[in-house]
């Protein structure tokens, strides 16, 4: 992964951890909004299960972005993250629907600051990190 893509999605995340709690909700918004068959998957049996959730979206999201600078100590996270998933009856084209879900959350929380650079970094990074989590998972 070439260094500028990762440094264009580190700097950029950086602009999100201020409004993670709204991001999170965007991003499950659209998630849902995309497909609505993927409620069941989450949490939703006491109050605030959903801003537990994306307390925690975030926070992976947040370590697998700081984790880009080194890809040997992140790769083998992200393959226990992807059979993980598994478990919670995650399925392999559950992914492109994350990853739609996951630029659209970057462009509304990013505004003018979510270039086309910016985007072709995040899409080449949730490629390479959801095709290792498939690559493990199925």
């Amino acid at each position: 992964m070439e260094q500028t893509t990762i440094t264009l999605v580190q700097e950029s995340f950086e602009k999100v951890k201020p409004i993670a709690g709204p991001a999170a909700e965007i991003f499950y918004s659209k998630l849902f909004e995309l497909d609505p068959a993927l409620k069941p998957l989450f949490p939703t049996d006491k109050e605030g299960a959903m801003i537990e959730q994306g307390n925690k979206l975030m926070t992976m999201l947040g370590a697998a972005v700081a984790g880009l600078s080194n890809l040997d100590a992140l790769i083998p996270v992200l393959k226990n993250l992807g059979v993980r998933h598994v478990d919670y009856g995650v399925k392999q084209s559950h992914y492109e629907t994350v990853g739609a879900a996951l630029l659209g959350t970057l462009d509304a929380g990013l505004g003018a600051d979510f270039t086309p650079e910016v985007k072709d970094a995040w899409t080449s990074v949730y490629g390479t990190m959801s095709s290792v989590m498939i690559g493990a998972a199925y």
